[in-house]
């Protein structure tokens, strides 16, 4: 006889998320007061900001940020991670309050994992967006602050998909976060293509997230650079976004101008010619490119 006919054991739903994560309403708060009232009301304002992007291009996806971490006037971090890693072939860019993106990418990481166990292979990259989606939008109205950008490689190939914790689930090819988003998108829309080279998306990337640092006060630091490929992901490099910004600077400088002394006259064969075609016109006559009247037409 079965255990669950004995001891009226029943398992628990492997299909939803863990029964670990408390439950919406559980939190401590006054008695009468409404949780999303009472946290706007004596919830903490600080001003926070960042610059993350992610993009699908022929040979993978890129994801880029920058480290530092704000909170208000006062850099927190000026060398923090924005890019998690969840698993070998999935990762995800971080844009909100640092403590609700690590806490929901720690919960994701184990979900993923347990789904893994019991099914066999890894949930696809599509999975793992709705399953964080359908987790956090049962905190909607909480002061839950976590917009993401999840990279992957699945069976179908790279992925990309965009997370808001209110429950929002995007599927693009382009996604930029954070206060210093609209900076990195001017520099994106101008140089994206799908078909790029590995090394143009490196560029690409490093530029965008770097003229973003320069413009927005609550980014900068550094480039964090990341790369997710068939094989996996990698890391391909972290950079000074102050001096990557330079650099591109004098690559766009022009080049110095020749000096007046050497240049050459310009020829005066066109002016003659003008004067030549102004002489052999009389005072009445009117040439096909002249929109005057003549003075022996004109009406009184």
């Amino acid at each position: 006889m079965a255990l669950q006919d004995v001891c009226k054991w029943q398992s628990p739903d492997t299909q939803g998320p863990s029964p670990h994560l408390p439950r919406a309403g559980g939190w401590a708060v006054p008695r009468g007061c409404d949780p999303q009232t009472f946290l706007q009301i004596h919830g903490p304002r600080l001003a926070h900001g960042t610059t993350t992007l992610a993009f699908r291009f022929r040979h993978g996806v890129i994801a880029a940020a920058d480290t530092r971490s704000s909170c208000g006037s006062y850099v927190a971090c000026p060398a923090s991670c924005k890019v998690i890693p969840v698993h070998q072939h999935l990762l995800g860019t971080t844009s909100g309050t640092s403590a609700d993106c690590a806490t929901w990418y720690r919960v994701l990481q184990r979900e993923l994992r347990l789904r893994e166990l019991r099914e066999g292979q890894l949930p696809s990259v599509a999975s793992a967006a709705k399953l964080l989606s359908a987790m956090m939008s049962q905190y909607r109205g909480l002061d839950l602050c976590v917009a993401t950008a999840l990279c992957g490689w699945d069976r179908s190939g790279p992925e990309l998909f965009y997370v808001y914790s209110d429950g929002t689930r995007l599927q693009g090819d382009i996604f930029s976060v954070g206060s210093g988003s609209p900076y990195a998108y001017g520099v994106l829309d101008r140089g994206y293509r799908y078909d790029m080279s590995t090394q143009e998306a490196y560029a690409l990337a490093r530029c965008a997230v770097a003229h973003a640092t320069h413009r927005d006060a609550y980014s900068g630091g550094s480039v964090d650079l990341f790369h997710v490929r068939e094989s996996g992901w990698e890391h391909v490099s972290r950079s000074d976004a102050c001096v990557l910004y330079m650099e591109l600077q004098k690559l766009l400088e022009p080049e110095p101008e020749e000096d007046a002394s050497h240049a050459h006259p310009e020829p005066a064969t066109a002016h003659r010619a003008a004067e030549d075609r102004e002489l052999s016109v009389g005072p009445g006559e009117m040439t096909p490119g002249d929109s005057r009247m003549p003075a022996g037409t004109e009406t009184v």
